[in-house]
């Protein structure tokens, strides 16, 4: 389970708790894709169930929840409009696209591109892109998967443009949980990644985000040089031995992080 972001603190004049509950009941499905009863609901987002009712109800109204054959209640295809506006109003990625398919050609392996998640609190990255290869994990198909930073090619790689500092802050404040069994947890062990990663000018993980899969990754960087995401590319250890898997594609994926750096 990736850890949730933290969002800023607001004035709690302007909060509107209804407003988050509501939210609340949404965010009930990240640990869950699947119908959820009331109770359900109301266990994951922290309220009583007749709330869940009321706001189950105001959402399936509005299409952000839609109701399953067996009557409970499930994510809605509305949400999938707002994720919508949200990548076609990302300049950044609209300028990725082209890079990404043109990379995709070339590497004939799986290419994605990545956010950073700096506007929360710098734990996690966000798949925006993701351009198929020939053999895939459904979920490795997905757009708007968020993965732990610590444990990616790509959050390594954004890592490298950090002061120690911050690096040490984000691994003290991450879930060090593993995703793969050869995932690593040890901060020491992932700050030395980081370090390669600084030396290299991109980060390499073998199946710690996926079992059977090498990665590769490069960071984009804004005009100050800090981390706006990352250029990934993966393929099958069936395929490729990650030495030659860095050699083959490691200055694809420079390139094309070079083409987007602000």
């Amino acid at each position: 389970m990736t850890q949730a972001p933290r969002f800023p603190a607001v004035d709690e004049r302007l909060f509107l708790q209804s407003v988050s509950r509501a939210l609340d009941v949404i965010e009930a499905y990240a640990d869950a894709p699947r119908p959820l009863s009331l109770t359900e609901i109301a266990r994951a987002a922290g309220i009583n169930k007749s709330a869940a009712q009321r706001i189950g109800q105001t959402l399936l109204a509005r299409g952000y929840l839609e109701q399953a054959a067996n009557g409970r209640l499930q994510p809605g295809r509305r949400l999938v409009d707002r994720g919508f506006d949200y990548l076609r109003s990302n300049a950044l990625i609209e300028r990725a696209t082209p890079i990404l398919i043109d990379l995709r050609k070339e590497a004939e392996e799986r290419v994605d591109f990545s956010l950073f998640d700096a506007e929360h609190d710098n734990l996690s990255i966000i798949y925006m892109i993701r351009q198929q290869s020939k053999r895939e994990t459904f979920y490795a198909t997905l757009a708007g998967r968020r993965q732990p930073t610590f444990a990616t090619s790509g959050g390594r790689a954004c890592l490298a443009l950090l002061p120690d500092a911050e690096v040490d802050d984000i691994l003290a404040r991450s879930d060090l949980r593993p995703l793969t069994p050869r995932t690593l947890t040890d901060p020491e062990a992932i700050r030395a990644k980081v370090v390669e990663a600084r030396r290299d000018g991109h980060a390499l993980a073998v199946e710690e985000a996926l079992p059977g899969e090498v990665a590769l990754a490069a960071a984009v960087r804004d005009a100050r040089g800090r981390p706006l995401g990352a250029v990934h590319i993966a393929g099958s250890l069936a395929d490729w031995e990650p030495e030659a898997f860095r050699r083959r594609f490691a200055p694809l994926a420079l390139q094309a992080a070079s083409a987007l750096n602000g």
